[in-house]
This record gives C-alpha cells, sequence and structure tokens, in this order.
C-alpha cells in the first residue's frame, strides 16, 4: 500500500508571526501522528517571510520530543549550506535521542536568494557543483568508513534514514548510482516527474542500505468539506506564487485577500498553471486525484504538503485526506515505530 506522509514549511500566514507558525508546526504533527501519518518531515528555507522553517535539525529536535512514533525529518537539509560532518553529527545525535525515527532527507538548491546563499557557506564555491562529492562524503560517515572520515559524535551506530531529494534527472540518477531513496517534488516541478522516476528506476543500483529502488512522490493537497471550500481555501497559495513571481511576496494571504484580489486575464492563466499540479478538493476528489498519481508514478509513499493559512484547516485537510484514502486503518499501522537501528545502551 501506498503510504502518506507531511511535509511542512512552517507557513507564516498574514496577521501571524513565526512563532506561532513554529507552534502550529508541532500541532500539526502531533495531528499527523494521530492520524497515522508515516513521515512528518520540515524544509530549510532562508530568509522568506512566509516560512519559519530555517533549521530543519532544531525543529525536529522539537518535534521529536513532541511525538511517540511518527518519523521525523528534513524535507530536506540543503546541502550546499552545511558542512557534511556538522549535518551528520547533528542527525546522528538526534537518531540517538529518537531511535528508529530520524530521516535525513537532502537537497542540492540553496533554499534562498543568492544573496543569502552568499552569507551561508561555501561563498567561494559558488557556482561550483560539489554536491555529489559531498552526498558521498555524508554518508560515508553514518557507514563507518574510517579509512577517510573521522568519527562523527555520537560515534558510529547512529544513522537516519538517509534520501535524496529532487526536482531533476540529475538528483534522480545520483540517488539511483548511490542506491539511495529518492523524493520527487512533483509540487515544484510536474513536468518532469515522469522522466526523473524512468531515470531513478533505470539506473538504480542496490546499495548496503536499500536493494530495490524506492519512490516518495511529493504533492501538495487541499482537502475540505466540499470542493467549493477547498479551491476557496487554496487561494492564498495561488496568489502567494503570483506575487512571488512579480518580486511582491509576503507573508501568506488570508483566504477572504485571495478571494478579493483583481486578477487580470494573464494572471488568472498564470494560477491556473500553477495549481495545475495541486491536487484540491472534497474528499472523494483528493482521494481520485491521489490515486491516479499512484497509477501513474507507482510510488512507494506520497508526502503531502499545504499552504493553508489556518493551522486548523491544514489539520483539517490532513484528517479528511486520511479517512479518504484507502485502507486507512493500514496506513495508522505503517505509522508504528520501527526497530532501534543503533547500538544497545
Amino acid at each position: 500500500m501506498t503510504t502518506l506522509s507531511v511535509l511542512d514549511l512552517a507557513t507564516v500566514g498574514e496577521g501571524s508571526t513565526p512563532a506561532r507558525a513554529l507552534a502550529d508546526t508541532r500541532a500539526l504533527a502531533q495531528a499527523a501522528e494521530r492520524l497515522g501519518y508515516r513521515r512528518f518531515w520540515v524544509a530549510e528555507h532562508h530568509a522568506m517571510d512566509a516560512v519559519a522553517s530555517s533549521a530543519p535539525a532544531v525543529l525536529l529536535a522539537h518535534l521529536a520530543a513532541a511525538t511517540t512514533r511518527i518519523r521525523v525529518g528534513s524535507g530536506g537539509v540543503m546541502l550546499p549550506n552545511h558542512a557534511p560532518l556538522v549535518v551528520a553529527e547533528q542527525f546522528a545525535t538526534l537518531e540517538a535521542l529518537h531511535p528508529g525515527r530520524v530521516d535525513l532527507g537532502l537537497g542540492r538548491a540553496p533554499g534562498t536568494d543568492p544573496l543569502t546563499a552568499r552569507a551561508l557557506r561555501r561563498a567561494a564555491a559558488l557556482g561550483h557543483d560539489t554536491f555529489p562529492d559531498d552526498v558521498v562524503e555524508l554518508i560515508g560517515y553514518f557507514n563507518r568508513d574510517r579509512t577517510t572520515h573521522p568519527t562523527p559524535t555520537p560515534g558510529p551506530g547512529y544513522a537516519p534514514e538517509v534520501w535524496l531529494l529532487g526536482s531533476s534527472t540529475y538528483s534522480a540518477r545520483l540517488a539511483a548510482v548511490l542506491g539511495l531513496p529518492f523524493a520527487f517534488a512533483y509540487h515544484f516541478a510536474p513536468q518532469r516527474l515522469d522522466e526523473a522516476l524512468d531515470a531513478y528506476r533505470s539506473g538504480f543500483r542496490p546499495s548496503v542500505s536499500l536493494d530495490a529502488p524506492r519512490v516518495m512522490v511529493g504533492v501538495s493537497v487541499v482537502c475540505a468539506e466540499s470542493d467549493d471550500v477547498a479551491r476557496y481555501l487554496a487561494g492564498p497559495s495561488a496568489l502567494q506564487a503570483l506575487l512571488r513571481s512579480t518580486g511582491r511576496a509576503g507573508r501568506l494571504p488570508r483566504p477572504e485577500t485571495a478571494a478579493t484580489y483583481a486578477y487580470t486575464p494573464s494572471e488568472r492563466a498564470f494560477v491556473r498553471e500553477a495549481l495545475a499540479s495541486h491536487v484540491i478538493g472534497g474528499p472523494a476528489t483528493v482521494r481520485a486525484g491521489l490515486a491516479q498519481l499512484v497509477r501513474r508514478t507507482g510510488a512507494d509513499e506520497l508526502i503531502l504538503s499545504a499552504r493553508l493559512h489556518a493551522r486548523e484547516h491544514r489539520e483539517a485537510s490532513l484528517e479528511l485526506t486520511a479517512s479518504a484514502w484507502p485502507d486507512s486503518s493500514e496506513l495508522r499501522a505503517a505509522s508504528e515505530p520501527v526497530a532501534s537501528v543503533g547500538p544497545s545502551r
């Protein structure tokens, strides 16, 4: 069965604050656990008014402590911003604290604008792609390769589940060569979905951590009691995409702000295209849309994101989606904890 997970950005809505957004993310993680979702991932974005999630490892420590069973992870850590050893030690520490519950999703993009990227790691290396080498280095720490790697603290045996994230064939091929599970950002690059998954599956090489391809597909979902209500609640995300494209992005607008915005014909066309890959509607519509995506991709997992202004609407969307998804009881069973991969303590 294709399991469902959650990706959250700690969205800061119009009239809210980053502190409130982070508290909402904690509540959403607890709701996702209660509803039986498999994983709860958070993103890394910098210098964005509408996103409070800039330090995944810090936020994950908080979320893991506030939950008991659901896997928590990064979706993802943007590795060009960090030294691989630092990431290895952060996530090994999380795994030691919460054994068998930690995922490390790795991304290639800086997750910000060029000015902020220069303020982050490797300013001198901008324009030089070190991502494949960085991923190999990072995996080496977890695979106990001590011939060329120092021993990360807290020591060997504390390894998260590593995923490679991407929106192109570049990351798909790298995940295949390294034998890593692959998460594709369909919500970001829908036109590249089929090509990327084909490249991943055809080029996959078994590794010590994975013997067959494993695919997760990220999709934006808004589920409400009816199709009309869902479209209304999705309005802020559409408007923000438009404003961001013209350099006017701020915090996520309220639904009423989006509903009364005077779109030009060209702006309406932009919004229709921006939402074309989203799954928006009542429970039956969302179930059908997700099932179609699974049939198309053969995905092992779907990870759902929703840019909704109010926390209660995000929680309701998760609840309605979980209730509508086939074999809901099996979905809840899939959230049970796995055995620790760390040494006995």
